[in-house]
């Protein structure tokens, strides 16, 4: 690929990390947006009635990232911010928490994605983006830093950063490199309807990808969207839509209630752990965190359902706990967190030897 061009983007030596992965740490690279959300200081309102709005760093790729270096893993985050202030908190953020941010670009000409989330009285979230484009969306084929994807093991992303160009050629170009590379392909399409152009659009691109994946967690809601209304708690759905020939694992995250897994030779569920939630933002980015940083240690961990459920188990305690605080970066727990957490649910005493 050619060199980047200097007048579409920039890097800061005192913004770019490149860390090095400790002995028997693998690399996971997350690639896809990074931005600010804007929360209110007050719970239960829904954004016109905010009295007040707190910034936090977010962007379920970049959660992802962070929550897998607290659990002690390496990981990389690719993506683009702008070259403004928010985009330079938000690189220095990947650095603070040991996150390498070498592949970080910055766009001298758009500004850093921002988006105002609130969760409503109801119960549900609301979600309003800035990125009209925003810098995220102009990533380009020639920015990527191929050598680090070289590195990786395992190369995670979404399907935000598949909706408009040129982010979402520079997004196929990035897994099929990593593809060709050797790394395991992790799918969390994560679904914000409001920013595709329609919602058949949206279902159209999140599948265009979906056969390239070896792992792919989606939530109920999720799959109903993907098989057109069908029974997302069906196991004849999800292996009859949703799996496809090359796919190792798929993962139905269902909430407090757990999760249930499907491979080519087993299925079954673990069950969650049952917590007062103060703020459900990041807790799918805490559970991948945690499901990724296991298989970042064992690459065939699908293939042995006690292992795989005692990954699970430990992915749901990451995503339990992450719900107990506000915020999704603050929020996400160190292993030792969920240890502990674990030692006091002993619904799953078998997690307690998963990550050594």
């Amino acid at each position: 690929m050619a060199k980047p061009e200097s007048r579409s983007f920039r890097t800061r030596s005192g913004d770019a990390e490149r860390v090095a992965p400790g002995e028997n740490k693998p690399l996971i690279i997350c690639f896809g947006e990074m931005l600010i959300d804007f929360v209110p200081t007050v719970s239960g309102v829904s954004l016109a009635d905010a009295p007040a709005f707190k910034k936090a760093p977010g962007g379920a790729p970049a959660n992802v990232a962070v929550g897998i270096a607290r659990l002690g893993g390496f990981s990389a985050f690719i993506g683009k911010v702008g070259d403004d202030e928010f985009g330079h908190m938000l690189a220095n953020m990947l650095k603070d928490n040991h996150v390498d941010n070498s592949g970080v670009r910055f766009d001298v000409g758009a500004r850093t994605a921002l988006a105002f989330v609130t969760l409503r009285a109801d119960g549900e979230r609301q979600f309003m983006f800035y990125r009209n484009p925003s810098a995220d969306m102009l990533l380009k084929e020639d920015e990527l830093d191929v050598n680090l994807i070289k590195k990786g093991s395992i190369f995670h992303y979404g399907s935000i950063s598949l909706i408009e160009e040129p982010c979402r050629s520079t997004h196929v170009a990035a897994l099929k490199f990593a593809k060709g590379a050797g790394c395991i392909l992790s799918y969390d399409p994560n679904l914000r309807l409001h920013l595709w152009p329609s919602a058949e659009a949206a279902r159209e691109g999140i599948k265009s990808i979906w056969e390239y994946a070896d792992i792919i967690k989606v939530s109920e809601e999720e799959i109903s969207f993907l098989t057109g209304g069908e029974d997302p708690y069906s196991d004849e759905v999800v292996y009859n839509r949703l799996f496809h020939p090359n796919l190792k694992l798929l993962v139905v995250t269902e909430g407090q209630d757990g999760c249930r897994y499907y491979t080519k030779t087993f299925h079954g569920r673990v069950n969650g752990f049952s917590v007062k939630a103060v703020d459900t933002t990041g807790a799918g980015d805490s559970f991948v965190s945690g499901l990724l940083n296991n298989l970042a240690s064992n690459p065939n961990l699908y293939k042995d359902e006690k292992k795989l459920k005692q990954a699970l188990a430990f992915a749901n305690a990451c995503g339990a706990i992450t719900v107990t605080e506000r915020g999704a970066i603050p929020a996400l727990p160190t292993k030792e967190a969920v240890l502990e957490f674990l030692l006091k649910n002993q619904e799953h005493p078998q997690c307690l030897c998963v990550i050594s």
